[in-house]
């Protein structure tokens, strides 16, 4: 099961009252591409696929396609905001080596 922290949820929550219509949850999957072969994609949707897990976080439905799920059980999203920037960040025990930019990761 996939992870994400009360800080990562109260962002997306943010985000989602912010647009209009609202959408009914967030997607988080792995696609292919990047350096090292896997990257992250987070986006909204506006309603699960067929063979969708569906999560719910306080009240956030969060999709997650079979393949994805694969790569992603065990998996913590967490937002976090420093002088570098603010953005999601993953912390998957999967992952055996990430690119040196660390937007994309190998299993």
């Amino acid at each position: 099961m996939i992870q994400l922290t009360p800080t990562a949820i109260g962002k997306v929550k943010e985000i989602i009252g912010a647009q209009d219509p609202a959408p009914a949850g967030l997607r988080i999957s792995v696609v292919g591409g990047g350096c090292s072969g896997f990257s992250y994609s987070m986006a909204f949707e506006n309603a699960p696929g067929l063979l969708d897990k569906t999560y719910d976080f306080e009240g956030l439905q969060v999709f997650i396609d079979q393949a994805s799920m694969l790569y992603l059980d065990g998996a913590r999203v967490d937002y976090v905001e420093s002088m570098e920037g603010s953005g999601f960040k993953f912390e998957n025990p999967q992952v055996k080596s990430t690119c040196g930019c660390g937007s994309s990761f190998n299993v």
